[in-house]
């Protein structure tokens, strides 16, 4: 039962986690830990960062233009 609310809350969490542990090196399992802790000792704060990463990483395709995407041979 744990197990598969684990897969359900990985599957659900936008991968913020998932793509600093890719970037850092480190399982994404510490990385949700520290997140954790440190919600509990600062009141709050890192789930709003947390959120504002999951923004970015849901919409970095539209916050960076993609030069390699061209309509015509025309556009340079």
């Amino acid at each position: 039962m744990a197990r598969k609310i684990t897969v359900w809350f990985e599957q659900q969490a936008f991968g913020v986690c998932e793509w600093w542990g890719n970037k850092l090196g480190i399982k994404s399992t510490n990385i949700r830990m520290y997140f954790i802790y440190l919600s509990f000792f600062t009141v709050g704060s890192p789930i709003i960062v947390y959120f504002i990463m999951a923004f970015i990483l849901e919409h970095k395709n539209y916050l960076k233009p993609n030069k390699s995407k061209r309509s015509s041979i025309w556009d340079i």
